[in-house]
């Protein structure tokens, strides 16, 4: 019986997937295809959970299956980001007027990410403190002190990690282990390689233009090949959406989402105000805020969906340089560079909420000016190298409790509702790094206004 419900859940996904392809060919718009994805998914998802629960071997092998089509999708772009961050740093430097203002970019783009994060931390502290949230009153259950015995392992990898030993980690020993994604660390070590290659090219081009000129070539021509694959994967966006949120819904444990209500409150309500401080940004810039969301919405909705910052980039470099009119100089640069440093979401709000929670159980007052300024600081410090996948956030948590010297255990106590807020946070990390590149390219003349403003921008980003 369990086989047969099964095979008619895999039925009735083929059948949405299906509905979904012939809206595609009647040329229904790319974000409305996605979002079709997203409610279908969270309809559906409800159904088997409230049919068979999370628990039932029906539910369980359902979404095994699912899973071909929503974390094969997620694969698929996770395929294609180390080739996408080392092609795009490298062709950056080739572009001829990044080169001219590649301090300037450097400076403002990396720069705008760490300042949110510094923002998002305070947000965060803010959240804390104003929801009255405490990690003392979290009870740990059996799946809570299983998190935590899995964590142990983790902890002793970043316990003892200085500030120096965590900056050394950045710097890649072998770049072609880190292409492989072998390390936490792999994606900015990788950036710092492509980095070097770049400056040298820089050299190359002064001293010997003409194998400078060759390489250039060269490196067009993959970064083209790159986009194309990306192209490709793009397209099947809506059923990955469908599939994943699918899995989303089905999974879920409402009833642990509902006893860490004020925690998940809380956290929204803090994810939601580092946005609208992004959205006010663009606004300062003489920019369309209303814009930049519709354009920005389908990124973010399988940011959303997907909790990966990494497998996200190839869509936010399409969404910066074909929505937004970002230059491919400026998109190239600052989004690979966001996938480590500055993440809003992941390393900024969550770590200092945590932080907040756990003060009293060490003795501090969570009011202190003094702490508060120190959580911010070491916030912002800790944001480098922060893997842009999921369980980013655990770990950029479990780096700043450590150096703090605060108790860990709360990291593992809130595994229940660690995908449902995980899913915020990415969609703000993507959001963050949408807007260092706009504000970047516009400070420094590489933002295409009228792209910017041209209301169909982003409706052909797969179709292409």
């Amino acid at each position: 019986m369990d086989t047969l419900l099964i095979i008619v859940n895999i039925v009735i996904l083929l059948a949405l997937i299906f509905g979904l392809y012939m809206m595609q060919k009647k040329h229904v718009k790319f974000s409305t295809r996605v979002f079709a994805g997203l409610g279908i998914g969270i309809v559906f998802g409800i159904i088997i959970h409230l049919l068979y629960g999370t628990a039932s071997d029906v539910t369980t092998k359902t979404i095994q299956w699912f899973d071909i089509v929503g974390s094969g999708y997620v694969k698929l772009l996770q395929m294609v980001v180390m080739p996408l961050v080392f092609i795009s740093i490298v062709g950056a430097f080739t572009k001829v007027n990044l080169t001219k203002n590649l301090g300037k970019i450097s400076f403002l783009g990396i720069g705008i990410l760490l300042v949110t994060t510094g923002i998002a931390a305070f947000i965060g502290i803010g959240a804390a403190l104003g929801f009255g949230l405490d990690g003392i009153e979290l009870q740990a259950g059996d799946a809570e002190n299983a998190r935590n015995e899995e964590l142990v392992e983790r902890v002793a990898t970043v316990q003892d990690m200085t500030i120096p030993d965590q900056i050394l980690s950045f710097l890649p020993s072998n770049p072609f282990a880190d292409l492989t994604g072998s390390r936490t660390t792999s994606t900015i070590a990788v950036v710092i390689f492509a980095s070097f290659i770049g400056i040298a090219y820089l050299g190359i081009r002064r001293k010997q233009p003409e194998q400078a000129e060759l390489f250039a070539k060269i490196v067009d021509t993959l970064y083209a090949i790159t986009m194309r694959i990306v192209t490709l994967v793009l397209r099947i966006t809506p059923y990955g959406v469908l599939a994943l949120m699918t899995k989303v819904a089905a999974t879920s444990d409402y009833e642990a989402i509902w006893n860490l209500g004020k925690f998940v409150v809380a956290s929204y309500v803090a994810l939601i105000a580092m946005f609208l401080i992004h959205l006010i940004m663009i606004s300062l810039a003489k920019l369309s805020p209303v814009t930049f969301v519709k354009k920005g919405l389908p990124t973010l909705t399988f940011a959303f969906t997907s909790r990966s910052s990494a497998g996200t980039l190839p869509l936010n470099i399409k969404t910066q340089t074909n929505g937004y009119g970002v230059s491919e100089g400026v998109a190239n640069f600052v989004g690979p560079f966001s996938l480590s440093i500055g993440q809003n979401g992941c390393a900024g709000i969550y770590p200092a909420m945590l932080a907040i929670m756990v003060a009293p159980a060490a003795g501090i007052d969570p009011f202190s000016i003094s702490f508060i300024l120190t959580v911010v600081l070491v916030v912002m410090i800790s944001s480098f190298g922060v893997a842009g996948v999921g369980g980013g956030a655990t770990f950029a948590s479990l780096i700043v409790l450590s150096v703090l010297n605060l108790p860990v255990a709360i990291v593992g106590l809130l595994i229940s509702v660690e995908p449902l807020i995980d899913m915020g946070r990415t969609a703000l990390n993507v959001n963050g790094s949408m807007v260092s590149g706009v504000l970047t390219a516009k400070v420094t003349g590489e933002l295409d206004e009228k792209t910017y403003n041209d209301k169909h921008g982003l409706d052909e980003v797969a179709e292409a």
